[in-house]
C-alpha cells in the first residue's frame, strides 16, 4: 500500500472497492493484503477492526512487514473485491479512543496528572496517570471538566505534517513508532489538545456523548484510571438498571434500601451458618459417641447427603476412641470416604487407606490416625470394608 490507508483520511467510511493484491497463510491463518483498506489495525491501544471481505469474515487485522494483514476464516482469492466494515464496533472504538485524548489532555494541562499508557477493552478502557492515587473529588473535578468539553462541541480534526516541522508545534506525543517514515499524523480537539497518533475518532467531542469514570486501582506507583465513553455509558447504565429492577423485586425495597437490605440479609446469612456449624459439630459428636458404642470392633457407617468436611468432623470425634471406622457420603455415582482408628488401635491407618481408595478405584491422603479420599463410586464400598477387615484380622 503506497499511500495512507483510506480509513487514517476519513474513519467514517464503511465500505470501499479495492483490489485484493496478495494472499497467504501466517500460523495457519489465512490472510489478505488489499490495496487500500477501511479496517484499521490493531495498534497505539486501539483494537483491530472487523467486518468481511466480499462474503468471507474478517476475524483480525495487524501490521505485518510494512503492509496490512487480513486474517480471515477462510482463504480469499485475489481480484477486486469489497471491503465491509463492521460499523458498530469501529464507531465504539471511536467514541472510546477521542475520550481517550480528551481525558489525558485534561488530566495533564488541568490537574497535572500525565498519562503514562492507554488500553481500550472490550467492556472498559483505562489510561494509566503518573500520579500515586486519586481521591473521589479529584475524580468528580475530572469528570466534570470532560463533560464541560464535551458540550463545548470541539471539532476533532486529522492532518499530516513533515517530520521536521513536529517540533515547532506544541504537540502531546510519546515518540514516533521504530522504524516511522514519511509524514507524522495528527489528531487535534480543538483548543484543547494536538496529538501524535493513528487511530480513529470521531469529528467533533459532542459525538463522544458522555465519559463516566469509573474508579482506579495502583498500577507501577502510578494509577489507573477506568472508563467508558459514548454507547457504552448507555449500555452500561440500562444493565445496571435491569440489576436494580431485579434486586428491588427480589428484596422487596426500593432503590435507596437495597444495599441495607442485602447487608441485613448477609449478617442474617452469617449468623445462620454459625448456628449450623454449631449444630453440626453437635451432630457429629452425638453420631460418633453413638457408633463407639457399638460393640463391633469396625465400624461402618454411609452417612447419606453429608459432604467430606462432615465426615471428618465425625472421624475427629471418632479417633478419641479405640475404634476404627470407614465412614463414606455421596451418591453411588461418586463420594467420599474416611479411614479412621483410635490410638490404641494397632492399625497401619495410611496403609489400609490406600487400599480402601485402590478398591474403590479412587485416591486420597492422610497422617496419622486419618485417611481421607475421594471416589468416583460407591459401588465397591463393600469390598473395600472386606479388605480392611482382612487386614485388621491378619494382625
Amino acid at each position: 500500500m503506497k499511500h495512507p490507508p483510506r480509513f487514517e483520511h476519513d474513519a467514517y467510511l464503511q465500505e470501499l472497492a479495492t483490489d485484493l493484491v496478495e494472499t497467504g497463510a501466517e500460523d495457519g491463518r489465512p490472510f489478505a493484503v488489499l490495496a487500500d483498506t477501511v479496517l484499521y489495525p490493531e495498534g497505539g491501544g486501539q483494537p483491530a477492526d472487523r467486518g468481511s471481505i466480499g462474503e468471507i469474515a474478517v476475524v483480525d487485522v495487524q501490521r505485518r512487514e510494512g503492509a496490512i494483514r487480513h486474517y480471515l476464516e477462510r482463504p480469499a482469492e485475489p481480484g477486486q473485491v469489497i471491503v465491509r466494515l463492521d460499523w458498530r464496533r469501529r464507531f465504539d472504538h471511536m467514541q472510546q479512543h477521542t475520550g481517550q485524548h480528551l481525558l489525558t489532555a485534561l488530566a495533564h494541562d488541568r490537574f497535572g496528572w500525565p498519562t503514562t499508557a492507554f488500553h481500550l477493552g472490550e467492556e472498559l478502557c483505562d489510561i494509566e496517570l503518573d500520579v500515586p492515587a486519586l481521591a473521589p473529588l479529584q475524580i468528580e473535578m475530572l469528570e466534570e471538566v470532560v463533560a464541560a468539553e464535551i458540550r463545548a462541541s470541539r471539532p476533532v480534526s486529522v492532518r499530516h505534517v513533515a517530520p521536521e516541522d513536529v517540533g515547532s508545534l506544541d504537540v502531546r506525543t510519546r515518540g514516533l513508532p521504530p522504524g516511522h517514515r514519511g509524514e507524522v499524523r495528527l489528531v487535534e480537539i480543538a483548543g484543547i489538545d494536538l496529538n501524535t497518533c493513528g487511530g480513529t475518532h470521531v469529528r467533533s467531542t459532542t459525538e463522544i456523548e458522555a465519559i463516566k469514570l469509573l474508579g482506579t486501582e495502583p498500577i507501577r506507583g502510578g494509577t489507573r484510571l477506568f472508563y467508558v465513553a459514548g454507547g457504552r455509558v448507555r449500555r452500561r447504565l440500562a444493565a445496571q438498571e435491569a440489576r436494580t429492577a431485579r434486586l428491588r423485586s427480589l428484596l422487596g425495597t426500593p432503590d435507596e434500601e437495597i444495599v441495607a437490605a442485602v447487608e441485613a440479609r448477609l449478617e442474617q446469612g452469617r449468623v445462620t451458618e454459625k448456628r449450623v456449624r454449631a449444630l453440626e459439630e453437635e451432630l457429629a459428636a452425638a453420631l460418633a459417641e453413638a457408633m463407639a458404642a457399638r460393640p463391633d470392633r469396625v465400624v461402618s457407617v454411609h452417612l447419606e447427603g453429608k459432604d467430606a468436611a462432615f465426615l471428618q468432623r465425625v472421624a475427629k470425634r471418632l479417633s478419641e476412641f479405640d475404634k476404627v471406622a470407614l465412614l463414606t457420603a455421596g451418591a453411588a455415582e461418586g463420594g467420599f470416604f474416611v479411614l479412621v482408628a483410635g490410638t490404641g488401635v494397632a492399625l497401619d491407618v495410611q496403609a489400609a487407606g490406600r487400599e480402601i481408595a485402590e478398591a474403590m478405584g479412587g485416591r486420597g491422603g492422610g497422617s496419622g490416625r486419618t485417611f481421607q479420599g475421594k471416589v468416583p463410586s460407591l459401588a465397591a464400598r463393600e469390598t473395600a470394608l472386606a479388605r480392611l477387615l482382612a487386614r485388621l484380622g491378619g494382625q
